[in-house]
């Protein structure tokens, strides 16, 4: 069975150094749910993309080769998403895990960086914002203005 990021970090720092790294193993880097609805959205709308291209830095979740963007989907805990319930750190070990959100954020800030300096557009989708589905379908909604917005200032 496969742990949600939400649940693993609640559970983290009651464990062993081995039952810990046991766990984090679990944990799915690419093609996890929220990737995926994205993706399948995505599909239904026409959009036609690559996925986890290491061509790129930091290899987008979502590559749109024919709009120039690229979509990072990030889970709240992971990569630090400000004013998030699932975003907080928790309440043992805190210095190991303020360490690993900083140099996640850190990594995240140079990649973006990278790419919008190569004139793609960036965008982030967090996972709170696709668990819930109202709030899902009107993110994902302006997910595509967002895309062809930036694809039309390019071409003009």
């Amino acid at each position: 069975m496969l742990l949600t990021r939400e649940l693993v970090h609640l559970f983290m720092d009651s464990l062993s150094k081995k039952a810990r790294s046991q766990l984090m193993a679990k944990i799915k880097q690419k093609n996890t749910r929220p990737e995926l609805i994205v993706r399948k959205f995505l599909f239904s709308k026409g959009f036609r993309y690559r996925i986890n291209d290491s061509r790129y830095p930091g290899s987008p979740d979502i590559v749109l080769p024919k709009y120039h963007a690229v979509i990072f989907v990030h889970g709240c805990f992971w990569h630090g998403h400000e004013n998030c319930r699932a975003s907080r750190l928790p309440t043992t070990n805190i210095e190991y895990w303020q360490k690993k959100r900083e140099q996640n954020i850190e990594r995240d800030r140079k990649k973006i960086e990278l790419l919008e300096r190569e004139g793609w557009q960036v965008i982030i989708l967090w996972e709170c914002q696709l668990k819930k589905k109202d709030r899902r379908i009107s993110e994902l909604d302006a997910l595509v203005q967002k895309i062809k917005s930036g694809f039309t200032t390019k071409c003009t």
